[in-house]
């Protein structure tokens, strides 16, 4: 008896180290949160002691130098000449003081030193608040900003909105390609779809990080039926920010009318089927390797808000290639809008 009074119990002691660990994350995040902002007003000072000092050739370099020396006598570590540079141009490349108190000190200055490295204003507002948002990793932020995750989102006109957070249509959450460089699968040789199913069910956790936002898994090869019939998606996943199903159908070739008719079938069947009141309509997506662009214009796929056919790329594609397959897209998408000009009145056929 007076042994089990002497027993702690297993509950409270986790209790109190769950205490423990949220105070020790708390204090984290803020002292994270102190020293991000920290370091944009170190920026800006230097800044502002440079512009006095303007006239003086090689005065910026000599300050860094002069000002290191200084304050790695006082506070040790941490202030080299090039980590000074690096808090100028995080004040340079984030000047308005409200993006640093409400974005930038909510991830850690590794994240900062990413995204401050950007060229494009755009994607870089972008990458702050998704990761901010996200709650991506270091590792995550980089992967998708070398997949060039930003230009890969389908809707990406020249001057997207930087957020997509409070948006609800699908094809703000679809992009084109994906790139699956986790799957480890050698891109010059053919894989059945059986191959990439199974490596992207291996692969699950980064899967969903790529497909993007709201995504859940909900089953593999999963079956509806009709009266008389079976039929199996590849994947099916439901996203929370769409509120709809999302149906996913592998292809390990080109694009062809008959993959498009069969995943508009599952769509359809899907909505009679498995969608719930409350549900949006259901989305499908068709991965494949290629796309035949006279398939995506002439078929069902045109103007459709619940059809989708992507590429997938299994390597990281370099800037150029991304850049040119972008450019290749927009630019059948403006003439897939386009109306037929040189269409007869007569709808007449030439064989």
């Amino acid at each position: 008896m007076d042994s089990d009074k002497n027993t702690l119990d297993p509950a409270f002691i986790r209790d109190i180290r769950n205490m423990l660990d949220q105070a020790r994350q708390k204090a984290y995040a803020a002292v994270n949160s102190v020293m991000v902002e920290a370091y944009w007003h170190i920026g800006r000072r230097i800044v502002e002691e440079e512009q006095h000092g303007n006239a003086r050739a090689g005065y910026g370099e000599q300050l860094l130098k002069q000002l290191s020396i200084a304050l790695s006598t006082d506070f040790g570590r941490g202030f080299s000449s090039p980590n000074l540079r690096n808090f100028r141009q995080f004040y340079l490349t984030f000047p308005d003081q409200e993006i640093c108190y409400t974005l930038c000190n909510k991830l850690t200055w590794s994240h900062n030193r990413l995204i401050m490295r950007l060229e494009n204003a755009h994607a870089r507002l972008y990458y702050l608040k998704e990761s901010a948002l996200q709650m991506w990793s270091v590792r995550q932020l980089e992967r998708n900003i070398t997949s060039h995750y930003y230009e890969r989102l389908l809707s990406v006109p020249n001057q997207m909105a930087v957020t997509i957070a409070e948006t609800q249509s699908p094809s703000d959450f679809i992009k084109d390609p994906y790139v699956l460089e986790f799957l480890n699968l050698p891109e010059a040789v053919w894989h059945a779809e059986k191959t990439l199913e199974t490596a992207l069910i291996a692969n699950l956790q980064q899967f969903l990080l790529e497909l993007g936002k709201g995504f859940s898994f909900v089953g593999r090869q999963f079956r509806i039926s009709t009266e008389t019939s079976h039929f199996y998606i590849d994947l099916v996943f439901y996203n929370y920010l769409l509120k709809c199903f999302v149906l996913l159908d592998l292809k390990t070739g080109k694009l062809t009318h008959q993959d498009v008719g069969q995943m508009d079938m599952y769509v359809r069947m899907f909505d009679d089927l498995k969608r719930q009141p409350d549900d949006n309509p259901t989305v499908g997506i068709i991965l494949c390797e290629s796309k035949d662009e006279t398939v995506v214009r002439y078929s069902v796929l045109h103007g459709s808000e619940q059809l989708f056919a992507s590429k997938y790329r299994l390597v990281l594609p370099t800037e150029e290639e991304l850049a040119t397959e972008m450019n290749r897209e927009r630019r059948l998408l403006t003439e897939r809008n386009q109306p037929a000009e040189d269409a007869g009145e007569g709808g007449g056929y030439e064989g």
